[in-house]
């Protein structure tokens, strides 16, 4: 749903800016080089700049030098690829947003001692990994009392989070908290809602969507962690626009600040 909502913005942004002559969105088959390669053959040699959602992987790093080699500019969105010879990366910061979620899953518990289950959407992509390791960080460094006894990647697939969230909630019923580090939230909370825990455990996730709106207003989330797709899709066109119109080959670093999103703040569509 934030890979729609966001490519749904690019378009819409770059329709209303006269510098923009085209965008064109390629929604890839899956997350590995090879649906990353068949896309990149797909571009016309017109384009003058690529904005890429990649795994960082050897393949890609090579398939994202290649872009840059035949002329045209390269930003990365949501998740970096930090080795590759791109203009700018324009996103959050990963491991600040895992350390937040920690910093408040921690403070919602208020001091329990018990366990935490982990869904990770992929390791390959290097944002999910930096909020993971964000999340342990904190918790070993502030909160030793709560231990990750659960750690499931699922590839962004609802029906796989669902399964292993039912079978977290099922071995141990005192579960305290639930960190979605990418998709799948939406089978995280129909686990909670279906498995209806004595006590329901702190659920924390990533991304304001349709869906998540939803899981905070029903009660079932306890705060979203949003990386703001709409400005995300902006500055993304921007620094592809400055990055065409400038001769220097990086751009000035600048994260996106991520939006702490609760029951009473959530924001008008």
């Amino acid at each position: 749903a934030f890979m729609r909502d966001l490519a749904g913005h690019i378009e819409d942004y770059a329709a209303r800016l006269p510098l923009v002559a085209s965008c064109r969105i390629h929604n890839l088959a899956g997350i590995s080089p090879n649906a990353l390669q068949s896309a990149v053959e797909n571009l016309s040699l017109r384009a003058n700049g690529v904005g890429v959602i990649a795994v960082d992987h050897p393949r890609t790093r090579n398939i994202l030098r290649d872009i840059v080699e035949a002329g045209m500019r390269l930003v990365t969105l949501v998740s970096d690829v930090p080795t590759a010879p791109r203009a700018a990366y324009v996103g959050i910061d990963n491991r600040v947003a895992g350390r937040t979620a920690a910093l408040l899953m921690g403070r919602f518990l208020g001091g329990r001692t018990g366990h935490l289950a982990m869904v990770v959407g992929s390791r390959s992509y290097r944002g999910h990994e930096e909020r993971e390791m964000g999340f342990r960080s904190v918790l070993n460094e502030e909160f030793p009392n709560l231990t990750v006894s659960s750690a499931v990647e699922i590839n962004d697939e609802p029906d796989a989070s669902y399964t292993e969230t039912m079978k977290a909630l099922h071995d141990e019923p005192e579960l305290l908290g639930i960190y979605c580090v990418g998709a799948g939230h939406s089978g995280v909370a129909k686990a909670i809602r279906e498995a209806r825990p004595n006590r329901k455990p702190v659920f924390i996730c990533h991304d304001l969507t349709k869906d998540t709106r939803g899981h905070l207003v029903d009660d079932l989330a306890d705060v979203v962690i949003d990386q703001n797709a709409r400005l995300i899709a902006e500055q993304s066109v921007i620094r592809l626009l400055g990055s065409i119109a400038s001769s220097a080959p990086y751009l000035t670093r600048k994260f996106i600040e991520p939006r702490l999103i609760f029951r009473e703040n959530v924001p008008v569509q």
